[in-house]
């Protein structure tokens, strides 16, 4: 008498059941469904519509500011990397960094040492935008003009200018006016505080977008921010509007980012995009190599949400056309 019996037929039968999915030659073998499964399967299937979908360009230059005085919120970030994902669409895009800490020149791989000449000449100095403007090696269409440390004692200088408000939107106006290719997005990156800096940055640009962090405390000071954007468009930029609101560092295994989310969606139905920017190590590392996250790691789930947002935007400032009865 044998030590074990065999396995009765039947069992056996089940047991294959249960671990092989069977399938014919007309049938493609089914992935596990399992989170992972899931996950790979939706990058899949973001990464095939945005390489399919082509971007329509605005008819005319549009100048975003990109502005939260709470620090911490991802501002540099979405500048860089939205700015990343249109140009990469074929967009002709200009970044102006007018952050003291330079972050967004950094990420875009422009040099911005201290004898660099940068945006601080451009405001403080009456010197051409033209004269400044730098190409990212990022993509084609890609432009910078950078912010050097010199920018820091700007706030101090322009107290006593003529027209201090004024003095960004006047070169930028100019530059624009001149350049022999137009371009189709400024995006201007601001310091966390509301000074003269950033009155510049309101009074230069024609929409505002608003980076919000999906932690407590999120919408605290955005009240004061959008009174503050309300004098500026009554008495300085009567253009001025909130068009975008985007939502940055978002977990979705925590109730809080549900919640913040859901909650600004409330009181912002028309501005929120519907993209969510999700915490993302990749997008982290891209700036210490001088790179966005969009050429730095294309196929993450942060460079695709980036990529999503910009198709937002893009499409929102596309061209409307007026049916003829």
């Amino acid at each position: 008498m044998t030590s074990s019996s065999p396995i009765p037929h039947t069992v056996q039968i089940r047991s294959r059941r249960f671990h092989v999915k069977h399938t014919n030659e007309n049938t493609p073998a089914a992935f596990p469904d399992t989170p992972l499964a899931r996950e790979l399967s939706d990058i899949t299937r973001r990464r095939r519509a945005i390489a399919a979908e082509q971007l329509p360009l605005p008819d005319k230059t549009r100048v975003f500011t990109i502005a939260n005085q709470k620090g911490g919120v991802g501002k540099t970030t979405t500048t860089v990397n939205l700015a990343a994902s249109l140009a990469r669409s074929g967009a002709r895009v200009l970044v102006i960094d007018l952050d003291p800490q330079g972050n967004a020149s950094t990420a875009l791989g422009i040099d911005h040492r201290s004898d660099v000449t940068s945006v601080y000449e451009v405001i403080v100095g009456d010197t051409p935008m033209v004269d400044v403007v730098k190409k990212s090696p990022e993509f084609d269409h890609l432009y910078c003009v950078p912010a050097t440390i010199h920018l820091a004692g700007a706030e101090i200088e322009l107290v006593s200018m003529v027209a201090r408000e004024q003095r960004l939107r006047t070169s930028l106006d100019q530059f624009l006016d001149e350049v022999e290719d137009p371009f189709h997005y400024v995006f201007i990156d601001c310091p966390p505080s509301l000074g003269l800096l950033t009155i510049n940055a309101f009074v230069a640009a024609r929409e505002v977008l608003i980076p919000i962090q999906c932690e407590y405390y999120a919408l605290e000071g955005l009240s004061q921010l959008l009174n503050n954007i309300k004098l500026i468009e009554r008495h300085l930029n009567p253009t001025l509007s909130v068009s975008t609101i985007l939502l940055t560092m978002f977990d979705s295994r925590t109730n809080l980012a549900n919640q913040v989310a859901q909650d600004v969606r409330k009181h912002f139905p028309d501005q929120v995009l519907s993209t969510l920017i999700p915490r993302s190590v990749r997008i982290s590392e891209a700036p210490s190599f001088g790179q966005s996250v969009i050429s730095y790691d294309t196929n993450s789930p942060g460079s695709l949400s980036y990529l999503e947002a910009a198709s937002e935007i893009a499409r929102r400032g596309a061209p409307r056309v007026t049916e003829l009865n």
